[in-house]
């Protein structure tokens, strides 16, 4: 009986202590934001293909230089990074910064608001 109430003190814990992985924000704001900001470069939907970025279906936990179809800067492919939401907000702040080197040519995101309605909108293409 120790043991079941110690389990389920930890599948408890594990809950309210767990970051979400669904992005804050209000994806309809990040999908207004998106044509103006992101989409001259990138796609994204059942038939995003890659321009002058890569398509962005499934961002989310995707290594970063390896969306297929896409041919990156070294600089992205041996960047070692894995697109969760905290890198995704200091690449979207600086990305000249956070890969020195890229070719994105975007000269980065401060509002907060902005990014968080974004990433919201990105996990919404999670499965495509």
């Amino acid at each position: 009986m120790k043991n079941a109430a110690f389990a389920l003190a930890l599948i408890l814990n594990a809950g309210l202590f767990s970051t979400p992985t669904l992005a804050a924000g209000d994806a309809e704001a990040g999908a207004n934001i998106f044509p103006r900001l992101c989409g001259g470069c990138h796609q994204v939907g059942e038939s995003a293909r890659p321009g002058f970025g890569p398509e962005l279906n499934g961002i989310i936990g995707r290594q970063a230089g390896t969306s297929a179809n896409y041919v990156y800067s070294d600089a992205m492919k041996n960047s070692g990074l894995t697109w969760d939401r905290e890198t995704l907000t200091k690449y979207l702040k600086d990305p000249k910064g956070v890969v020195p080197g890229t070719r994105m040519i975007f000269w980065g995101l401060s509002d907060e608001e902005k990014i968080d309605n974004l990433l919201a909108y990105l996990q919404t293409f999670q499965s495509e």
